[in-house]
């Protein structure tokens, strides 16, 4: 996909050199560099916890189907 954005002059200047130094286009390492910039973004997103509520009982009682209950979930 094309598209237009502007750089700064010099970031622009050492993305170019750091491609002929590496042999790479300057389209690779943008693309690159912007990867690991949105994957260390996503490493980093904090990790949701869900709480988990428990409580005191004799198990599952006869006649509720489990089965069924998951079943309806997931519609």
């Amino acid at each position: 996909m094309r598209t237009t954005i502007q750089l700064d002059d010099q970031l622009l200047l050492e993305a170019k050199k750091h491609a002929a130094q590496t042999g790479r286009t300057l389209k690779a390492v943008i693309e690159d560099a912007l990867r690991e910039a949105l994957a260390r973004t996503e490493a980093a997103r904090p990790q949701t916890r869900v709480p988990l509520k428990t409580f005191k009982g004799r198990g599952v009682q006869p006649g509720v189907d489990l089965e069924i209950l998951r079943l309806s979930s997931t519609r």
